[in-house]
C-alpha cells in the first residue's frame, strides 16, 4: 500500500511539474497585415527570432496575416493579440484619441521600435491615363480594405483634396494581397499602397502588366508634411520596378512596432532583445531592412511612449 501511495505521489509530483512548465509558457500574437506586405515579414521574423530562444525564455510567439494598422491597434487594445505592426500616424492618432480614434484614445499603447520608411505608393495600368494622383479621379480605383493603414492614409489625403468616394468611377475594398490581380485583370485602373520597397504587391503589379507608379504631390501633400509629425517627403527610386526607370516622389510613413503597458515587461524585454541581440540577420530578412539602424529605431516616427520592457533594454545597450 505504500508502495502505491508513493507511486501514486511520484506520479502527481511529476504531474504537477509539467503543469507547471506548461504554466510558465506565454503564448503573444503579432498582429502583421497582408502576405504579400512587409508588415507580415517583420512579424514572421521577429517570431522567428523570438521563437529560436523559447527553451530560455518559454515565450512562443506567432504572427499571423491580418488586416493592418488599426485593425492591430485594436486588436492589442481589446487583449486579442499583444503586439502588432502599425504605421506611425495610426500610432500617433491610437495614443492621442484623434482622426479614427476619436472617442476610442488608446492611452495605453506602448512603441517598442521603429522599422523601415513607407511610402504611400499609388500604382496605375499604363493604358490608364493616369500620370499623378489628381488624374485618379473618375477612374476605377483600390482605396484598401477598412481597418488598413492605406486606406486611412488615402482617406486623410482625400480629406485634404475635398474627395468624396463619389470622385471615383469605382472605389474598391479590395485587400492588398487582392489588389496587384485585380490590376493585372483590368479590374481596377490603379492601386494604393502604404509600404516598403521593394514589396512583392508592387513586384507582381508591375510585372504581370505595363503598370507605372504615379507621383503625389502638390500643395495639399505639402501641408500635410508640414502640419504632422509622422509624415515625411519619401522617394521610391527609379529601376527599382519593372518599366519605371525614374524615380518616383511622394510622402510617407514609418512602420512602427507597438504593444500595451498591459503586456508585462519581461515579455517586451524579451523580444527586443531577440531582435537586436540577432540584428545582422533580422536586417537581412528583407530589403527594406538593409539600412535600418538601432538609433533610428529607437526615435523615428515613436509618438506612443517606449514599452517599459523596450526601454530597459535600450538602456542596457546604452542607447537612452
Amino acid at each position: 500500500m505504500n508502495m502505491l501511495l508513493r507511486t501514486i505521489a511520484a506520479g502527481a509530483l511529476v504531474l504537477g511539474a509539467q503543469t507547471a512548465a506548461t504554466a510558465e509558457e506565454t503564448f503573444i500574437t503579432i498582429g502583421t497585415g497582408g502576405q504579400t506586405g512587409v508588415y507580415y515579414v517583420v512579424g514572421q521574423s521577429i517570431c522567428r527570432l523570438v521563437n529560436r530562444g523559447t527553451s530560455e525564455h518559454n515565450i512562443k510567439c506567432t504572427a499571423p496575416s491580418t488586416g493592418g494598422s488599426v485593425d492591430n491597434i485594436n486588436a492589442i487594445k481589446n487583449g486579442d493579440r499583444q503586439m502588432g505592426v502599425a504605421q506611425s500616424d495610426w500610432q500617433f492618432h491610437a495614443y492621442n484619441g484623434t482622426s479614427k480614434f476619436e472617442g476610442n484614445q488608446f492611452e495605453k499603447l506602448r512603441a517598442v521600435f521603429s522599422v523601415h520608411g513607407e511610402p504611400f505608393t499609388v500604382v496605375a495600368r499604363a493604358d490608364a491615363g493616369v500620370a499623378d494622383f489628381d488624374d485618379l479621379k473618375g477612374k476605377r480605383v483600390n482605396i484598401g480594405n477598412p481597418g488598413s493603414g492605406q486606406r486611412g492614409t488615402m482617406e486623410v489625403l482625400m480629406e485634404a483634396k475635398g474627395w468624396s468616394m463619389d470622385d471615383f468611377a469605382l472605389a474598391s475594398e479590395l485587400k492588398a494581397a487582392e489588389q496587384a490581380g485585380a490590376l493585372g485583370d483590368n479590374k481596377i485602373d490603379a492601386m494604393i499602397y502604404t509600404v516598403g520597397h521593394p514589396a512583392g504587391s508592387i513586384q507582381e503589379a508591375t510585372t504581370t502588366t505595363d503598370a507605372v507608379l504615379v507621383n503625389v504631390t502638390g500643395p495639399e501633400v505639402d501641408k500635410l508634411v508640414e502640419e504632422n509629425p509622422y509624415y515625411a517627403k519619401a522617394t521610391i527610386p527609379g529601376g527599382m520596378y519593372k518599366g519605371n526607370p525614374d524615380d518616383t516622389t511622394t510622402f510617407g510613413v514609418k512602420a512602427t512596432f507597438v504593444s500595451s503597458e498591459d503586456v508585462p515587461e519581461e515579455v517586451i524585454y524579451q523580444v527586443v532583445k531577440a531582435v537586436f541581440d540577432n540584428f545582422d540577420r533580422f536586417k537581412k530578412l528583407h530589403p527594406a531592412f538593409a539600412n535600418l539602424t538601432p538609433e533610428e529605431m529607437i526615435s523615428g516616427g515613436l509618438s506612443a511612449p517606449l514599452h517599459a520592457g523596450a526601454a530597459k533594454y535600450y538602456k542596457e545597450q546604452g542607447w537612452m
